[in-house]
């Protein structure tokens, strides 16, 4: 018998399925393991890529992808161009790149941090690599991120070397290029005294904010890694400061000479190993960190801990991502890099 109402919901519900088929695969679910807090939700955005490390957008929307493709030393890094509309689509623009951990872009200018130089490139395949600082002293393994100023210069940093007690020339500090002349001006130093200042970001108030991976043994103790705030010409105190401003004896330090480097707004435990920071586009007044080693991305609050009280440590957000290595800010939504399984995931409000 004709029925009116059945062929009408029959005929939405084929819609719908059309709908479904047109739209692709459906969305792929989270790994196992991985949990979010409450009030937020996390989803993939896309995969498949090999060791990433940090991305960014370009002006029309695409993504630019920086990935070790390879072991560490294997020199055989890449950068890809990823189409915003659809994300399977992937044009190789480098090869042969060594430990590329930072890509920027300032106008049509590609940025590539590798070990030992930063490069200026454009968005054309196989387009030449001019070195705007070569032969850059490291810690052994990589520098770090790029991060785009908002008066739009660039900011990179030298991984600390120490040679006995002392820091060696050029190492452990953050630095500016102008992106306009950077051929004219070398780089200018803006602050040192940092083991491994990956990662910068900015507050609305133009206050800088750099992470801090403090390595090693001091007087026979493992120090925390940091966030802090950052003002030019501002020495963080690494190797003689660690921690929250405490002496290394070993390396000259002392409670004199620590009274004067800028203190820790925020602590993670020895080795969490902070590889990213950005400010929640839904609070302002809220940090969100990778740390690379514990496996967790961490909220912060931006405002200092009471008067007397210790330095934030950070609560969970995201737990049981293998490796979070670069967050990017992506309108109401954070992108959070998986460098191990080469996932991107997005955080958002729920």
């Amino acid at each position: 018998m004709y029925s009116p109402r059945l062929t009408k919901l029959l005929g939405a519900f084929l819609a719908g399925v059309l709908l479904l088929a047109s739209c692709g695969e459906a969305e792929p679910e989270l790994p196992p393991g991985i949990s979010v807090a409450d009030g937020l939700a996390l989803s993939v955005v896309t995969e498949g890529f090999d060791r990433p490390t940090q991305l960014t957008r370009t002006p029309n929307g695409d993504l630019l992808v920086a990935e070790l493709a390879g072991a560490e030393n294997d020199a055989s890094g890449r950068l890809l161009l990823v189409d915003g509309d659809d994300l399977g689509t992937r044009t190789v623009l480098q090869t042969d790149l060594d430990k590329p951990t930072g890509v920027a872009m300032t106008g049509d200018q590609v940025w590539i941090m590798e070990r030992e130089r930063l490069a200026v490139t454009t968005l054309d395949v196989d387009a030449p690599l001019e070195t705007v600082a070569g032969d850059l002293p490291n810690n052994g393994r990589s520098q770090g991120t790029l991060t785009v100023t908002p008066d739009e210069q660039l900011l990179f940093n030298t991984s600390g070397r120490r040679r006995g007690p002392e820091r060696t020339a050029g190492s452990g500090i953050l630095w500016s290029v102008d992106p306009t002349r950077w051929q004219d001006e070398p780089a200018t130093q803006i602050a040192e005294g940092f083991k491994h200042a990956y990662a910068h970001t900015f507050t609305s108030d133009g206050q800088l904010w750099s992470v801090e991976m403090t390595d090693g043994n001091f007087d026979g103790e493992r120090a925390s890694d940091e966030l802090l705030a950052i003002e030019p010409g501002d020495d963080a105190g690494w190797p003689y400061c660690v921690d929250d401003n405490r002496p290394v004896i070993e390396f000259g330090g002392s409670v004199e000479r620590c009274a004067t480097v800028p203190e820790s707004h925020a602590l993670f435990a020895p080795g969490a190993t902070p590889t990213d920071v950005v400010v929640a586009p839904w609070d302002p007044g809220t940090f969100l960190v990778a740390l690379w080693i514990s496996g967790t991305v961490v909220a912060v609050p931006v405002d200092p801990a009471a008067p007397g009280a210790p330095p934030h440590t950070g609560e969970v957000v995201i737990d049981g991502i293998e490796s979070p290595q670069a967050l990017l800010v992506d309108g109401d939504r954070v992108l959070v890099v998986d460098h191990e399984t080469g996932t991107i995931f997005a955080l958002s409000e729920s």
